[in-house]
């Protein structure tokens, strides 16, 4: 009973306390990103803005037949042109940004909710058609990425249980597993596309790995996106084989985001876990009577649930193996505490009702 009694109080504080905290600890998070972000940004932000201040009155200086306004307005023109996927190339003009393909890249880019910023639809038409679009393929995405990692999950699960037969040990098979799955995954998803970035778009190394974990984590920055280089000619397959890429590497990211989630949770359970049976191992050496009667009160942490008691069996005493008490999954200090009780000459007769 003292033991239920404080695993509610516990529960209480941390259903209280848990929220300011786990925000306070969000807002510090984010406060520490934007302080070391500033100070490595901002000095080569005013530095280009120097720059490019420099370059404008030098070019007013040289050229005096321009006017500044007139100057003025041709960068806002070029600027949104460049913004709509135009460039100018000596006196023409390049396009291609809205053929099939980069449509194709468009759309994956908007229902993975990646969003580059570099390219969107500019008539009110195509804004629209874009928000039913998206309204509907979002949702479409997620179906298929969910399945995706299902195929993922069971690819490995069946190899976990091959390996299970040569190493006979599920936890040396399992480690194997997802010890080459992790590998396999950062070899195709992030280690290997910035060779193929560096090839086709001229990237280093470290900004196709940059672009590589930018998009599959759908933070999408649009610094730096495929196919967007008017001095380059592109394969007509390079966006089609990204777009595969980019559902692949999402759902492959999404396990092992998901992995480290469980494995944080895991590690919780099993410090709750570790609490409760040291509580209730100390009410038991304590000489608290009730603890033996009271066991139905007590949540018993196993790997699947936690189950607590009804009220109704609060006085009857039934063996471990009518209880449903798993005592493989109980510590040693538990089975100590309970052979001291016994100890002690209490015996309280099977199906014997306790008098208050």
């Amino acid at each position: 009973m003292v033991a239920a009694r404080r695993q509610q109080q516990q529960r209480g504080w941390r259903r209280r306390c848990g929220l300011p905290v786990l925000l306070a600890v969000y807002v510090g998070y984010v406060g520490l990103g934007a302080g070391v972000l500033r100070a490595l940004e901002r000095p080569a932000e005013v530095q280009a803005a120097q720059h490019l201040l420099q370059q404008h009155w030098e070019l007013l200086a040289n050229y005096t037949c321009l006017q500044g306004p007139a100057l003025q307005q041709l960068f806002e023109g070029i600027i949104q042109a460049y913004k709509s996927g135009i460039t100018l190339q000596g006196n023409t003009t390049s396009l291609g940004r809205w053929d099939f393909s980069g449509s194709f890249f468009f759309s994956i880019s908007a229902i993975t909710t990646i969003g580059y910023g570099n390219l969107s639809p500019s008539t009110a038409a195509g804004r629209i058609f874009c928000i039913v679009f998206a309204l509907f393929g979002i949702p479409l995405n997620l179906v298929l990425l969910n399945e995706i990692g299902q195929l993922m999950l069971l690819g490995v699960q069946h190899c976990t249980h091959r390996l299970e037969e040569v190493f006979h040990g599920q936890k040396k098979a399992s480690l194997l597993i997802k010890t080459c799955a992790l590998v396999t995954g950062l070899l195709l998803f992030l280690l290997l596309p910035p060779l193929l970035f560096s090839d086709k778009e001229g990237w280093s190394y470290e900004e196709g790995f940059y672009y590589s974990f930018i998009t599959l984590s759908t933070i999408g920055f649009g610094d730096y996106v495929i196919g967007m280089n008017p001095d380059r000619t592109y394969p007509g397959w390079y966006k089609n084989v990204i777009s595969l890429w980019i559902l692949f590497g999402m759902a492959w990211l999404a396990l092992v985001i998901k992995l480290c989630i469980n494995f944080l949770e895991s590690s919780s359970d099993f410090c709750q876990c570790k609490k409760k049976s040291t509580d209730v191992v100390e009410d038991l050496v304590g000489g608290n009577k009730n603890s033996i009667t009271g066991l139905h009160n007590v949540e018993i942490c196993n790997d699947k649930d936690t189950k607590t008691k009804g009220p109704d069996e609060s006085h009857n005493y039934k063996a471990p193996k009518e209880a449903h008490i798993n005592f493989e999954n109980l510590t040693a200090e538990w089975s100590i505490g309970v052979t001291l009780q016994l100890l002690h000459g209490i015996k309280i007769p099977r199906g014997q009702r306790r008098k208050d």
